[in-house]
């Protein structure tokens, strides 16, 4: 199992059972050997209910979303090209598709006996309604992993906080750059090489190559160690929540002990306090019969 399977088999698992199961399989990858991927397993984030549910649908409905996303790849070109009658006709089929997907979401969270609330029915729906507007946010719902609902917002693609999501919008002009570097490789690949470099020129251009590499290794090195500190800080500091959390239960504990405690002491001291009383009323009675004779 290498770290992508893992993430999926952990994304998969119910919500309940995320953080125990990401223990597992980060034991497991440590146990392959694979010490990177167990420590970016371990840093991977627990979905709310409303992304939970849209991995879900990912998951069990894949054919639905690829109509949602080529729906929203129309929506796209009819807008590119101003054809408002497209646009129109095109609405009502985004409407049907999004009640679709949503009723479906409701049986599957049903069968995994998931309660879902307006508020998180609502979430998923705006989660898939960016997935249709956005081909980044598309992507990372058919990938199945997210860990927070999304939500178009005009501008770009925001979480269930509100924050800008780290999805990435594919621009067309980074579609063309992609298509352009293809068209480049299948070019070289097609048309043999002529060396026209000097030896100097050559050495030159290795001694560069050679320094960019040895950079952008030690930028990876640094970013690594940036990372596995983060997590160990992380693990840290919950592994201090965790402590705290049982100390405060075992202190809670003790004052329900210490307060039954006080209570019956409380009760045997009333006890005690009317024995004394009746055992002094006792006396002086006994005190008087004694006198009279």
């Amino acid at each position: 199992m290498d770290f992508d399977e893992a993430a999926d088999a952990l994304y998969a698992a119910p919500s309940a059972d995320f953080i125990s199961r990401r223990n597992e399989l980060a034991k497991e990858l440590k146990a392959a050997g694979d010490q990177l991927g167990s420590t970016r397993l371990k840093a991977l984030r627990k979905p709310t209910v409303a992304a939970w549910l849209a991995n879900l649908v990912a998951r069990e409905l894949p054919d639905d979303v690829d109509d949602l996303l080529a729906l929203g790849d129309e929506f796209r070109a009819a807008t590119a090209d101003l054809d408002g009658e497209r646009l129109r006709d095109l609405t009502p089929k985004r409407h049907k598709l999004l009640d679709q997907l949503a009723k479906s979401a409701a049986g599957l969270a049903d069968r995994e006996g998931q309660k879902v609330s307006a508020d998180v029915a609502q979430k998923l729906r705006e989660t898939l309604d960016a997935a249709l507007v956005d081909p980044a946010a598309g992507e990372a719902v058919r990938d199945a992993r997210l860990t927070s609902a999304l939500r178009h917002v005009g501008f770009g693609v925001v979480d269930e906080s509100g924050e800008p999501s780290n999805v990435t919008a594919l621009t067309d002009e980074r579609r063309q750059r992609a298509k352009d570097r293809r068209r480049a490789k299948d070019n070289a690949e097609a048309e043999p090489e002529v060396d026209t470099e000097s030896p100097a020129e050559r050495a030159k251009r290795e001694k560069a190559e050679k320094e960019e590499a040895d950079r952008e290794a030690a930028e990876k090195l640094a970013a690594q160690k940036e990372f596995e500190d983060a997590v160990t800080a992380a693990e840290a500091a919950e592994a201090t929540v965790a402590d705290l959390d049982t100390q405060l239960t075992d202190a809670r504990d003790a004052l329900i002990e210490a307060q039954e405690a006080v209570h019956r002491i409380g009760e045997e001291l009333d006890e005690a306090r009317k024995a004394a009383r009746a055992a002094q009323k006792e006396s002086r009675e006994a005190r008087k019969r004694y006198n009279r004779l």
